[in-house]
């Protein structure tokens, strides 16, 4: 592939030729790998998976991103003719500077500003006239670089947790640097920047508005240094007409430049520029800091974080944070491109959640003014709605002590605003999708053992979601009807309501559990039964689920098919009922019953891959291909499905995620399943067990929380078409089901699959 990292190509190759040489003794040693080496942080960046190849650290506020949907040479596009909810699409090539602070794999546009721009020759500050197209385009964990072709300079930038460093290498002549303050994928616009001296500016900047949410709005703060004294120095802002009859003026829209006008410059299209006389070869180094807190922490993370380091050091030091985290997972066997496509599902899995806490600590708090200071570490961008599925339960076996603190952040803005999280964003709680995520996701915790956490405020939090009035309630604003209904009636044609009572049953189930590990009988009770209520649902004529008005009666006419390719569709949101039907983990067994028992389910289950009706893409039905397990005899129909679904949806290539990653979520299925065991139910301490894709998975567990400080899964397969389970051993014992609680899964220090070929 023309961009993957050169790094890897070339220590691959080397491999190659020295396996070629060595002796077979040797060849086992030559077996140890750098994970680094194997993350293409390409994958993903088109088909809408929304991943970037910017340069950050494992779960770093900061993310250098390069920036490319701004518009083509020819002004033909700018970043509002498409929906664009990333900074980076890999098929375009128009450059007009580096993003500070990114989200990767969301569906929604936001952040991506603060864009930092060489450029050479006279000075130019509107994006279309200096923006360039680029060559030589490179990116590995912690770096990405690529060559401008229009000024023959060539970029590098690398990142720490809160800060990011850029290195431009210029030809000789006039050289300038751009920080556009204007422009990005945010909703939001203002931002105000000073000079501090010659080669420091310091300001800030408004973001939000994330997916339609006009509150959800906050500030970025910033600190950029130059480590080379400019010739000249400025500000420039967009002109507006003066009158109406200027509004027809050519010069109006334009930017003017400031070259005087030194002390503070604010607007809603400004930016800085500095310009330098350059040798050829020369290079330039920008620093930036940022914060969520205030200018003077974004200093301060600035100075603690690259103080005294060079560019090769903060490089190399983010690459080193990447081998670390990439490191609890060890693989033998296997290709390449399956290496490839774990270890860089692994890099996506450890971008979100990220840090929100500055160095000294402090964060601001959840809907308010108000600024905290925390002892561990404060997570934001919690896209629960996704996430809740998978990747905390990953997080909860490799990263314990990240998940804990993950949880003790959402018991805290409890605690600040009155609310779980549901899709919160840097301090504010943006309200997409649906459901009350949350509740699963403590459940789970808990469930499996991390319990170092106020569990009675987090119960008091659960269960204010679970029973407030619908009026009063952030989670749940039909609860209403979902209380004295059992379910959420169609009230509207398109209000998702089926959707939303799906998410209800989960969260209930999961709390139900809770409730009666925690000796809480009544609401144990209360909880379970309302999560049975997806029956209200279920439609004798189609043996489907299906919108169900006030009155009890089915919605008509009724097309499961309508929904498809995110087409509005009664009833459901993002889908149809075919995505949904199946989607009551916590109770498939009375599913079953319902559809009229096992041979019933497991055909339609069968007709929605069969058909092409199953959506990889999409979070309601990607648990679908381990349903199949619950019914003995029919376990080969997981791995088949998971087996052909990674190599059908999981590649290499820019397109190898099949729709937007969603902070991981996708990446996640991708990781579960090649390890060889998946967590369908959430809230359930159980996962179902599938075909490993390689022939021996070490998993490093954290002592402090786990009996192991290692898990071995072995898979033995004699043939490479032998994907089927014969036979599951756990430290040698047969295993009599294709399910393992997680106190089986963490207590086996060895899993060993024995395979065939059916």
């Amino acid at each position: 592939m023309n961009r993957f990292s050169t790094l890897k190509r070339h220590l691959l190759q080397a491999a190659a030729l020295l396996l070629a040489v060595l002796p077979a003794q040797a060849q086992t040693a030559a077996a140890d790998y750098d994970p680094v080496d194997y993350v293409n942080p390409f994958i993903g960046t088109t088909n809408y998976g929304t991943t970037h190849p910017g340069a950050i650290c494992p779960q770093g506020m900061m993310s250098v991103v390069p920036f490319n949907v701004m518009g083509d040479v020819e002004g033909n596009r700018d970043k509002d003719g498409r929906w664009w909810s990333t900074s980076y699409e890999h098929t375009n090539v128009f450059f007009t500077g580096y993003s500070h602070v990114n989200l990767s794999g969301v569906g929604c546009p936001e952040l991506g500003s603060l864009l930092l721009m060489p450029t050479a020759g006279d000075l130019k500050v509107d994006y279309l006239e200096y923006g360039s197209h680029y060559t030589d385009e490179q990116a590995s964990p912690g770096y990405y670089s690529n060559v401008l072709t229009k000024y023959g300079i060539r970029t590098e930038v690398t990142a720490t947790p809160r800060t990011g460093r850029a290195r431009f290498t210029f030809p000789a002549g006039q050289g300038n640097i751009l920080l556009n303050l204007g422009e990005g994928l945010t909703n939001e616009s203002g931002a105000t920047v000073r000079f501090v001296n010659d080669r420091e500016i310091e300001g800030s900047k408004l973001l939000g508005t994330f997916c339609y949410n006009p509150q959800s709005v906050f500030p970025i703060y910033f600190v950029m240094r130059i480590d080379k004294q400019p010739r000249d120095r400025g500000y420039w802002k967009k002109m507006r007409p003066m009158t109406v009859e200027a509004q027809w003026d050519s010069t109006a829209g334009k930017r003017k430049i400031y070259t005087s006008y030194l002390k503070e410059m604010s607007g809603d299209d400004i930016g800085t520029w500095f310009t330098f006389d350059t040798d050829e070869g020369e290079a330039i180094e920008v620093s930036i800091g940022v914060s969520f807190v205030s200018i003077e922490n974004a200093r301060e993370n600035l100075d603690a974080e690259q103080a005294g380091r060079s560019f090769e050091d903060l490089h190399e030091a983010a690459r080193t944070a990447w081998r670390n985290d990439l490191s609890r997972v060890r693989v033998e066997g296997g290709t390449d491109d399956q290496r490839t496509v774990l270890y860089t599902a692994l890099y996506h899995f450890l971008i979100h959640p990220n840090i929100l806490n500055d160095v000294n600590g402090e964060y601001p708090a959840m809907e308010s003014n108000e600024i905290l200071t925390t002892d561990g570490r404060r997570y934001t961008v919690f896209s629960l709605w996704d996430t809740y599925r998978n990747v905390h339960q990953l997080m909860t076996l490799l990263f314990p002590d990240r998940q804990l603190d993950m949880v003790r952040t959402m018991i805290d803005m409890y605690r600040e605003h009155g609310w779980l999280p549901k899709w919160e964003l840097y301090g504010r709680e943006t309200l997409t999708m649906e459901g009350d995520p949350a509740i699963p996701v403590i459940v789970d915790t808990w469930m499996k053992g991390l319990r170092d956490f106020d569990i009675e405020t987090a119960y008091k939090a659960m269960r204010k979601s679970a029973t407030a009035p619908g009026a009063e309630n952030l989670m749940r604003p039909d609860a209403d009807d979902y209380f004295h209904l059992g379910y959420v009636p169609l009230r509207e044609q398109y209000d998702n309501s089926v959707s939303h009572a799906l998410e209800y049953y989960i969260a209930d189930f999961a709390l139900s559990r809770l409730a009666k590990a925690l000796g809480k009988t009544e609401d144990a009770k209360l909880f379970y039964e309302r999560s049975l209520g997806y029956r209200h649902y279920f439609c004798p004529e189609y043996k489907m689920l299906r919108p169900k008005l006030p009155d009890g009666t089915f919605y008509a006419p009724f097309d499961p098919m309508q929904g498809a390719n995110f087409e509005p569709c009664p009833g459901f949101h993002e889908g149809n009922a075919w995505n949904y039907t199946f989607y009551v983990p916590h109770d498939i067994a009375g599913l079953t019953r319902l559809m009229g028992g096992k041979k019933a389910f497991v055909d339609k289950l069968q007709r929605v891959f069969d058909e092409g009706l199953y959506d990889p893409a999409n979070e309601p039905d990607i648990a679908y291909p381990y349903l199949f397990s619950y019914f003995k005899g029919e376990e080969w129909r997981t791995q088949q499905q998971v087996t052909r679904l990674l190599k059908e949806y999981f590649k290499t290539t820019p397109d190898g995620i099949p729709g937007n990653d969603d902070t991981g979520t996708m990446s996640t299925w991708a990781i579960f399943s090649m390890l060889g065991f998946y967590p369908d139910c959430p809230g359930l301490p159980e996962y179902t067990l599938t075909t490993p894709a390689f022939d021996k998975v070490t998993l490093r567990l954290d002592p402090r929380y786990y009996p192991h400080e290692e898990l071995v899964i072995e898979a033995k397969r004699p043939a490479p078409s032998a994907n089927y389970i014969r036979e599951v051993r756990l430290d040698g014992k047969p295993c009599k089901a294709f399910r393992l609680t997680h106190e089986q899964l963490i207590n086996a220090g060895h899993i060993e699959f024995i395979l065939h070929e059916r």
